[in-house]
């Protein structure tokens, strides 16, 4: 299929790097290291279960849950190419 300039792969690498992005970005935010006993925040203790579900957590579940509360509601929808981009 003629698509201009594009080659006919042009929409599948497209949706791959969004993917390829999107996963990296998460991977990023994930906690590494060892867990921490106490919330590095308010200081309460921070239970066994979640330092075992959670490696490398940081914050207790009331902490995380305000940080995550804070975050930027980002879509990660891939606006490079999109056709509506280039019409703003």
């Amino acid at each position: 299929m003629a698509s201009g300039w594009a080659n006919d792969d042009a929409v599948n690498e497209q949706i791959n790097s969004t993917i390829e992005d999107a996963v990296a970005r998460v991977r990023g935010e994930l906690p590494q290291g060892e867990s921490l006993s106490e919330c590095e925040e308010c200081g309460d203790p921070i239970p066994e279960p979640r330092r075992k579900a959670v490696p490398g957590v940081r914050l207790c579940l009331a902490c995380q849950k305000n940080k995550d509360s804070h975050k930027s509601t980002n879509s990660g929808y891939n606006r490079r190419g999109s056709k509506d981009s280039q019409l703003r």
